[in-house]
């Protein structure tokens, strides 16, 4: 027990030193190439700090913990929303572009409703257990691949739109081989200190007695987004909305989208007890992040809201806690 608690404070050390440095150097990197904090939240950031849910749903399906595979992602992403989005609007309100009400966070609805419909398997095709198969695993890695051209289209776009955009004018700038480097250690420690910080975690859960799906859900889903939660509230706090928001966004198509369907490839995933309750969970987040975002103070996600969400996500704990 002395040992997974030294793990957890290690672990969350490494993901606060790392989410800092990733973030340094994915800005720079933002400026030197002219592309938008928002495409580099959806791609190089989302893709790091999504690194251990995909080690670990891998390892998980290739060991045949499917429940801790599955809940990993599906806990992951409801702490995405509720909790990631809903403290980082505690702490600085976010405001959101046109763009991303109509384009990305769509995308994020989509992917937790293509969820919801393969999870409901026996209630649409007769089956007797919901199961991830390699079709679907299939099929959400085609989804993937859409979601990648379609931002690196928005990459290009950007680019040619404003090619001096964000040239740091004004301000000392990182170089590009110390803002890579930044990045590379910033992504190792946020993966190293997520694994060690789930190692403890879980270490301690296990020795509660606590079920795997519960587990996946709750425990390794929070250890795993630590990352997110880091980067995206670091982001914000250094006026970096882009980054804290394309983390988020980017994050959640990565997980359902990259993990679940190459871990459903690799091997096909039975639901187990993760049923309609965390599914409908996870899509009712994702709709209320797009409702908050468009109603209420325009395209602003702000204080009061942040605490709304970070509420729902203490209120879905409870419930899941109870019904153990």
């Amino acid at each position: 027990m002395i040992l997974d608690i030294v793990y957890l404070i290690l672990g969350l050390g490494l993901i606060l030193w790392g989410a800092n440095a990733l973030t340094d150097g994915s800005s720079a990197i933002a400026r030197k190439w002219g592309v938008s904090d928002l495409v580099i939240g959806l791609t190089v950031v989302a893709f790091g700090t999504s690194a251990p849910e995909l080690t670990i749903s891998i390892i998980s399906a290739l060991s045949g913990s499917a429940e801790m595979a599955i809940g990993n992602v599906v806990g992951s992403n409801i702490f995405n929303v509720l909790v990631i989005i809903g403290v980082t609007a505690m702490v600085v309100p976010i405001r959101i572009e046109k763009g991303i009400m109509t384009n990305e966070i769509p995308l994020v609805i989509l992917s937790a409703l293509a969820l919801l419909a393969m999870g409901n398997g026996p209630l649409l095709d007769g089956e007797t257990a919901s199961l991830l198969s390699r079709v679907d695993g299939i099929i959400l890695l085609l989804f993937f691949l859409i979601f990648m051209r379609y931002t690196f289209s928005q990459a290009r776009n950007s680019q040619e739109s404003d090619p001096s955009a964000e040239s740091g004018a004004g301000r000392k700038e990182m170089s590009i081989w110390k803002a890579v480097l930044w990045v590379v250690l910033g992504l190792g420690a946020l993966i190293f200190g997520g694994d060690r910080f789930v190692a403890g975690a879980s270490g301690i859960a296990s020795g509660l007695g606590v079920s795997e799906a519960v587990i996946g859900l709750t425990v390794v889903a929070a250890g795993t987004s630590l990352p997110e939660l880091a980067t995206s509230v670091t982001a914000a706090i250094k006026g970096k909305p882009g980054i804290a928001l394309g983390n988020v966004i980017g994050s959640n198509i990565f997980n359902i989208f990259l993990v679940l369907g190459t871990s459903a490839t690799i091997r096909p995933l039975t639901f187990g007890s993760i049923g309609n309750l965390d599914l409908l969970v996870l899509t009712g987040a994702c709709l209320l992040f797009w409702i908050f975002g468009w109603f209420f103070r325009q395209r602003t996600i702000t204080r009061i809201e942040g605490a709304v969400l970070a509420l729902c996500y203490i209120a879905y704990i409870v419930v899941l806690i109870t019904k153990v």
